[in-house]
Parts: C-alpha cells; sequence; structure tokens
C-alpha cells in the first residue's frame, strides 16, 4: 500500500468517526458529502450542508445553517446564522447573521447581532455592530462600524497606501452610498450620509452629507460621433439576424 493511500485511509477513518458523533449528537445532514476537523464543535440542531469544509477550532452554534459549499477556518459561528456558499477564516460572527453567497470574511472580522454580509463582499480586520447591512460588491478592511449602518453597493474602505495599514471609524446609522471610496485614515460620524460616487480622505461630520463629485458636463454630439463605428456594426447585425 502507498503512503499516499495510507494517509488517505487513515483521515477516512477519522471523518468517519467525527460524522457519526455530530450525527448522535443532533447535528443535521442530508449529505456525507462534507469534511470536518475532529476538533470542530457543533451545537445540535445546527444544519450542514453538501459540500462545506469546516476546520481547525470552528465552533458553530445552534440552529445554524451552513452551505452548501461553505469553508470555515478557525471560526466562530453564533446561534442562528447562515452562511452560504463563503469562505471563512479566523473570524467571529455573532447570532442571526447572514453571511453570503460568495463572501470572503478574513482574518479578524468580527459582528454582532443581525450582520448581514452578501454577495462578493470581502472583509478583513474589522469590526461590525449591531444590524449592519453591507449588501453586494464591497470591501470593507481594518474599519470599526457602528451599529445599524447601510452601505451602498461598490464600497471601498482604501486602507493600504503601500508602506501602512491605516483605520476606517463610521458612527451609528451611518449611510453610505454607492461607489463610496473611504481613503483612511478617516472617521464618518454618527447618522452621516455619503453621496454615491464620492472619494473620501477627510472626516465626515455626525449629521452630515458628504458629497465629492466633478462637474458633470455634457458635450454635444460627441457620443454621436464617438459611436458611428459601434452603432454601424451592430445594426449591421441586427440586419442580419432579421434577413436570416
Amino acid at each position: 500500500m502507498s503512503e499516499a493511500k495510507a494517509k488517505y485511509l487513515a483521515a477516512k477513518a477519522a471523518f468517519e468517526e467525527t460524522f457519526e458523533k455530530h450525527l448522535q449528537n443532533g447535528v443535521e445532514f442530508i449529505s456525507d458529502q462534507v469534511f470536518i476537523d475532529p476538533e470542530v464543535e457543533i451545537a445540535p440542531g445546527a444544519v450542514i450542508l453538501p459540500g462545506c469544509i469546516l476546520r481547525g477550532k470552528t465552533v458553530i452554534g445552534a440552529n445554524c445553517v451552513i452551505g452548501p459549499n461553505t469553508l470555515l477556518e478557525n471560526t466562530i459561528v453564533e446561534a442562528g446564522s447562515t452562511v452560504n456558499a463563503s469562505q471563512c477564516y479566523d473570524s467571529h460572527l455573532g447570532p442571526n447573521n447572514k453571511i453570503g453567497p460568495f463572501t470572503h470574511v478574513r482574518t479578524g472580522t468580527v459582528t454582532d447581532e443581525g450582520v448581514h454580509l452578501g454577495a462578493y463582499v470581502e472583509t478583513k480586520n474589522a469590526n461590525f455592530a449591531e444590524g449592519n447591512t453591507v449588501s453586494h460588491l464591497t470591501y470593507i478592511g481594518d474599519a470599526d462600524v457602528g451599529k445599524y449602518c447601510n452601505f451602498g453597493c461598490g464600497t471601498v474602505t482604501c486602507n493600504y497606501d503601500g508602506e501602512g495599514k491605516y483605520r476606517t471609524t463610521i458612527g451609528d446609522y451611518a449611510f453610505i452610498g454607492c461607489t463610496t471610496n473611504l481613503v483612511a485614515p478617516v472617521t464618518v460620524g454618527d447618522h452621516a450620509f455619503t453621496a454615491a460616487g464620492s472619494t473620501l480622505g477627510h472626516d465626515v461630520p455626525a449629521g452630515a452629507l458628504s458629497i465629492e463629485r466633478a462637474k458633470q458636463t455634457e458635450i454635444d454630439n460627441w457620443g454621436e460621433n464617438k459611436l458611428q463605428k459601434y452603432i454601424a456594426k451592430k445594426q449591421k447585425l441586427e440586419a442580419d439576424k432579421k434577413n436570416k
């Protein structure tokens, strides 16, 4: 028998023992197509869906739904949370969180009750107070976020200047508009609002609106002239389709 096969059979036997232990303890599975390290702790009533990989000192609370296709490594997930098709490393997710799909929760992320980190959100070394909503396509790194903030699509905390990492601080009930760039170190106060498309490198006072945009200008006929060849190409495609 090869060394590789011997290692595989030993790992398979260890997994089968671990899987049976969790089944007997009241953890729900619909398939054995998962991987669980022996030291992982899962509370009774949790549901582990197919394709999950649970590694290291991961702890999963009661009534959580993990998966499908989720990787948790050294991560605590408190009761009632869902983690769908996401990867989480060395983090602590609070109760009743909704994570995923396709969320990357990196080392040092800590969330409180009822936080939503949605599709294509990435976090790192960030603290989220209760009730935050980060729905999609956003990077929040090296940040401290107050309660019940809302992040529009495309928000970025610009935390690295090529030499050092800097923190962003956001107060309670703040509203961060779509495609806001927060250039750290920067603070957004309680109840503040940032306008969509702004790049902000100065603190935003509590209750204020911060807006940073170039003046919009229209040049007559510029698009018409620039797009002549493009439009002709597409119109030819349309005509060819009709003539088939």
